[in-house]
């Protein structure tokens, strides 16, 4: 037995390119454990209208301050208001604008549900928790899977991808502007009604480690 702990909507192709025989699809696992930042971001979030999230995980960014100088002056200029999830990187020097609300980890569950679009590295987790609040994507890509999420993002048209090297103010100006358009906004929703939840991807997941464990 082999989970596929992900949701076939999240991969690019056709889906029976995907499936095997004893490797069954249960969606994203997650723990969607809540953070101390939470309620305050919540709080700002509530203040105005929904902002653009970007987070690149807990990826250290190198360096921090060229790409989200970036994506501060794109949202400036997009009229947006921006919260940043920092993860490890110091990015203390960007509190001091008005449209921006800084938070080091918030819980994606709680939050993206709250946002307009989001901005991130395409990594698993926040890729499919992007697609379950229904928000379309601009996937930022370094490495490992995170062009594959980024291609099945973009075969859904929920959002676009731009590897991180050859990102610049002019590519994240015209992503963003690409994505929060009503008709990105719009299957952005409709996929999330159709992924897996979280609670079915944990109950499936048990039942067949369960059911590996006993034989059957």
């Amino acid at each position: 037995m082999e989970i596929q702990a992900y949701d076939e909507r999240c991969l690019p192709g056709q889906p029976d390119e995907w499936a095997e025989p004893g490797k069954p699809f249960v969606g994203t696992l997650t723990l969607e454990s809540p953070t101390d930042a939470d309620d305050a971001v919540l709080s700002w979030i509530g203040e105005g209208t929904a902002p653009v999230y970007f987070g690149m995980g807990s990826t250290p960014i190198s360096p921090p301050a060229e790409i989200v100088e970036m994506i501060v002056a794109a949202c400036a200029q997009l009229n947006q208001r921006l919260l940043i999830c920092t993860g490890p990187n110091d990015l203390s020097e960007f509190e001091r604008f008005e449209h921006v609300k800084l938070a080091r980890a918030v819980n994606h569950a709680t939050i993206l549900p709250g946002c307009q679009a989001a901005v991130h590295h395409g990594g698993a987790g926040t890729t499919a928790a992007a697609m379950r609040a229904g928000v379309p994507s601009l996937i930022v890509w370094l490495w490992l899977d995170q062009p594959v999420w980024a291609a099945g993002v973009q075969q859904l048209k929920i959002g676009t991808a731009q590897r991180f090297s050859d990102v610049n103010q002019q590519s994240l100006t015209a992503g963003l502007r690409w994505i929060l358009t009503p008709e990105y906004l719009a299957r952005a929703r409709n996929i999330a009604a159709e992924m897996i939840s979280p609670h079915e991807s944990a109950s499936s997941a048990a039942d067949f480690v369960e059911s590996a464990a006993s034989g059957d």
